[in-house]
């Protein structure tokens, strides 16, 4: 990668990696609690409907916080059977209070099995040393508890090739120790090298025009083009560049 490449992505991530990212963001989610367990959970739930509208991901992302009592991680364990049922009320586009109880039922299962999600995604990326494994193996094991087959387009398999947008947003938030404040670092056993970029229209867009990305698609093998760009930049963490695609993407503030 040449100089003025670094340079201008270095610049891009500096405007956006700062707390100003946080309120119109999914991931303002999350921030709403205090505790690393609600915020594990939350951003899982959060960065589940996190596709349309950014306005719109937002405040379904709090209304479902609310549907869940202001606290998701003691609502996801303990609920009753009546009390899961009242969140069929819910709806975000074509997620709806079925899918929404069996997030809930199945992130309950994990949690109750491997003590929470983040230890499950650290074990099982400290077993696998590869990200790639560690995406499919989650998805196995969540749609393992009872569910209609309508719920599992709500999670992306990396096996049929798709970007996995969201699951890599949501290690995003996790996992990068984040000196501006944005993402919260909580899993230090994953190092921030391992994660890929939460590839989506308005990134993918900037990618190409920034020379970074030649594939049209926005699936997986785009996501591993991208990332072997983004590596050269910067080894230890790629994927702070994400500001850089998506906020310039999102906001429509850089021409080529």
């Amino acid at each position: 990668m040449n100089s003025d490449l670094k340079e201008t992505l270095d610049e891009l991530w500096l405007r956006y990696d700062n707390p100003d990212f946080i309120e119109p963001d999914p991931i303002s989610v999350p921030h709403s609690f205090s505790t690393q367990l609600d915020r594990e959970v939350s951003g899982l739930l959060a960065a589940t409907i996190a596709w349309g509208n950014r306005k719109a991901i937002v405040k379904s992302g709090h209304r479902m916080m609310e549907l869940l009592d202001g606290a998701p991680y003691e609502f996801t364990m303990g609920a009753s059977d009546k009390e899961l049922r009242g969140l069929e009320r819910y709806v975000h586009r074509t997620f709806n209070g079925t899918d929404l109880e069996v997030f809930v039922r199945a992130i309950r299962h994990i949690c109750a099995t491997h003590g929470s999600l983040g230890e499950w995604f650290q074990s099982d990326y400290e077993r696998t040393g590869d990200m790639r494994t560690t995406l499919a193996n989650f998805r196995t094991l969540f749609f393992s508890t009872p569910h209609p087959v309508r719920s599992e387009k709500h999670l992306s398999s990396i096996a049929k090739g798709a970007a996995c947008k969201r699951l890599n947003m949501y290690l995003r938030w996790m996992v990068r120790p984040d000196v501006h404040g944005v993402d919260f670092g909580y899993w230090s056993r994953i190092p921030a090298s391992a994660l890929y970029l939460p590839l989506d229209l308005h990134s993918g867009n900037i990618a190409r025009g920034l020379g970074l990305l030649t594939r049209r698609q926005n699936d997986w093998k785009a996501v591993e083009e991208v990332m072997r760009e983004l590596r050269e930049a910067d080894a230890e963490d790629p994927v702070k560049y994400d500001y850089a695609l998506f906020g310039v993407g999102i906001n429509g503030d850089w021409k080529e």
